[in-house]
């Protein structure tokens, strides 16, 4: 059966509606401020062969890694599935990215017949670890970040044992039964399109981007950035180098990491799902933003990433920064090459970290990324205060915030100043004051504390981040922190992030 151009756009919407009602149910129905109020979760649809269909706006980098975690489930249990069952994982090295990001995966069937795959994500604010959040600076191995699930078939039994790993337990209880119901309606949803061409849908997306890439000339281009650490300890306090080689030779592109360093003792290390994730992000960004983000689009795609790499870890390596951190810094080596293949198409660096905070007491967890400025653009200044790149979630609204935990925000501001300068200056980052109500643990896992957003054509880079430490609030005693730490709070303790600032778009005008 073959569509025509207005019946498939037709299709392509009808599904992709029915992903952002997954995200919906999702979203209404969890437990935590994490991912009701911040959106910090993905939903998505997949073809019969396990090839994604279409996705909802949500995050990046659980959309672009997602095809691996439902590769992982079809493998374990494609043949042996029945109505109304799911799969659960989260293992970085089976399909998952790091194990704060837990996914189900539900087949659909019509008649005995499959017809495709639901699948959601989302990120739990604490499944077990070393310290609250589950995200520890100074892991050095994976099980100290928490509990780890290969790709098994949902139960009582499963929920019990993720329930039991975690610090709030209630609340693992009903974001996990949010994804169960999510993926409920995506399967029923799904179901009405059985007869439908889906592989039209994928074919599509391959020839959009066969096409754009047509568009850019062949040749080879090479960009560099830094990790600014692996970790608190002092010998991880020194950069890691993220390479890539871009290749465009006709309707395909090649994105060659060769060179990048091998992973180091620390989390911040990213399992190739993660760095597959961010090239798609890049290419649809550089190219047309337009083009369906499907399996097909990344056909015409190769990634090369060196396994026992940064950007590739094998086990038992720690990865929980490597999904929020590296992923960025992926994109942002990715944007840099491809700027130089299609100029006047990629903008300046973006913040470039995600400013991970991770708050915990006895009972209760807290995480949040905060926004920063976004890299000005052709003929556009950069935005302030948004979250960039591989993360799109949204901000913590103070009210819901302080309703759900013994903390206080003092101040919350745009960082006047800290965006690059240029004919389209980089957007301003953010300054936070987050007080403690009580004795708690506070984690930061954060970037481009040393290095800087970089600009584009003389643009000048953005403004570093800043951590800080307020004892009792006494601006007199603040303490600088460093960008990847674990510290004890007493209550009244301020914690104060200054988030780095976008960097500038070609070289400003005289005055």
């Amino acid at each position: 059966m073959t569509l025509d151009a207005a019946s498939l756009q037709v299709l392509i919407s009808r599904l992709t509606g029915v992903a952002e009602e997954m995200g919906a149910v999702l979203r209404r129905a969890a437990f935590s401020p994490n991912i009701k109020e911040r959106a910090d979760c993905s939903a998505a649809l997949f073809t019969a062969g396990g090839e994604l269909l279409v996705q909802a706006e949500h995050i990046p980098v659980h959309l672009g890694s997602m095809p691996a975690s439902v590769r992982a489930a079809v493998d374990a249990y494609g043949d042996e599935l029945t109505p109304g069952e799911q799969v659960i994982l989260n293992d970085p090295f089976a399909g998952g990215t790091h194990l704060n990001d837990i996914t189900l995966v539900a087949p659909c069937f019509i008649d005995g017949r499959l017809v495709g795959w639901a699948a959601n994500r989302a990120h739990h604010a604490d499944v077990g670890g070393m310290t609250p959040g589950s995200i520890p600076p100074e892991a050095t191995e994976i099980q100290q970040e928490g509990l780890r699930i290969p790709p098994v078939r949902w139960s009582p039994a499963v929920r019990a044992i993720v329930v039991a790993a975690s610090r709030s337990p209630e609340e693992r209880e009903g974001d996990l039964d949010a994804q169960v119901g999510a993926n409920v309606v995506g399967v029923e949803r799904l179901a009405a399109f059985a007869d439908a061409p889906l592989d039209e849908v994928v074919a599509y997306g391959e020839r959009r981007m066969r096409a754009a890439l047509a568009e850019l000339p062949d040749g080879e281009w090479m960009f560099d950035d830094v990790i600014d650490s692996c970790g608190p300890a002092l010998e991880q306090q020194r950069p890691a180098r993220v390479t890539v080689r871009l290749i465009i030779n006709g309707e395909m592109a090649t994105f060659d990491f060769t060179g990048t360093d091998e992973q180091r003792p620390g989390n911040v290390n990213a399992v190739e799902a993660v760095t597959v994730s961010a090239v798609a992000f890049a290419i649809r960004s550089a190219t047309d933003p337009t083009i369906p983000a499907n399996g097909g689009a990344m056909r015409p795609v190769r990634v090369i990433a060196p396994p026992g790499t940064i950007v590739a870890a094998v086990a038992p390596a720690a990865v929980g920064a490597g999904n929020v951190e590296v992923s960025q810094r992926v994109a942002d080596v990715c944007l840099g090459a491809l700027a130089q293949a299609a100029p006047g198409r990629v903008g300046a660096a973006g913040q470039g970290t995600m400013n991970n905070v991770l708050v915990g007491g006895e009972t209760w967890v807290y995480y949040e990324t905060v926004a920063g400025g976004q890299g000005g653009r052709p003929g556009r200044a950069g935005m302030s205060g948004v979250h960039t790149a591989m993360t799109n979630t949204r901000n913590t609204p103070i009210e819901a915030l302080e309703r759900a935990y013994p903390l206080r925000v003092l101040r919350y501001r745009l960082r006047r100043g800290s965006g690059g300068a240029g004919l389209a200056p980089g957007g301003e980052g953010i300054e936070r004051d987050l007080q403690v109500l009580e004795d708690c643990t506070v984690s930061l896992i954060t970037e481009r504390r040393v290095s800087r957003p970089w600009g584009l054509e003389g643009g000048e880079p953005g403004a570093p981040g800043e951590n800080w430490l307020l004892p009792a609030g006494d601006e007199s005693r603040a303490e600088r922190l460093a960008d990847k730490c674990t510290v004890r709070l007493r209550a009244g303790d301020v914690v104060r992030m200054l988030t780095p600032g976008g960097g500038g778009w070609r070289t400003p005008a005289p005055a």
